[in-house]
């Protein structure tokens, strides 16, 4: 897997978590744990530091990215789909989704359960609250909540990934 110290700053890659072997991690990245990067993912933390707290999937083809002098968070339990761009955001709260090809731009905030729809743009500084649903270009919030139905269900995705992670690491083509 292609993990690099970058600027005197090496990764930090919790012992239990996945990372993919055409993933790339660079410099202050940090993986908890149960964390998992999947196929053709980058984390670069070139300029500053990536926090990727446990049970959370950054999964095939995401670009994860933080300027210089922040901090660009990902709580625990957070799905990043499938070539999404999380681009020097304040925080992703625990158990948000990010959805396949969305965008979130720099300084913004997802709150606990919050959603991105597939394909969205969060702007710069925007914030999409606790348990709500952002979608379209630019994100707008729906008018529903994130419900006990929702969450059940996605308790049930995101452990479906952290299984998976061990069933890689037993070995490819078993």
């Amino acid at each position: 897997m292609p993990v690099y110290a970058f600027g005197g700053r090496e990764p930090q890659i919790s012992g239990d978590a996945f990372v993919a072997p055409t993933a790339t991690i660079i410099g202050a990245v940090e993986l908890g744990s149960e964390a998992s990067v999947w196929f053709g993912a980058v984390l670069r933390g070139d300029f500053d530091r990536i926090t990727v707290g446990a049970g959370s999937c950054v999964q095939d083809n995401a670009v994860v990215h933080a300027r210089p002098g922040e901090t660009c968070t990902i709580g625990d339990w957070v799905t990043l789909g499938h070539g999404c761009v999380v681009h020097n955001v304040k925080l992703l709260g625990d158990y948000a989704v990010v959805g396949m090809n969305a965008v979130v731009s720099d300084w913004a905030e997802v709150g606990e359960w919050g959603v991105v729809a597939e394909g969205a743009v969060v702007r710069q500084r925007a914030a999409v609250p606790a348990a709500r649903i952002a979608a379209g270009v630019p994100a707008h919030l729906l008018d529903r909540e994130v419900d006990e139905e929702y969450r059940a269900a996605w308790r049930g995705f995101k452990q479906i990934y952290v299984d998976l992670c061990s069933r890689y690491a037993a070995g490819y083509g078993r």
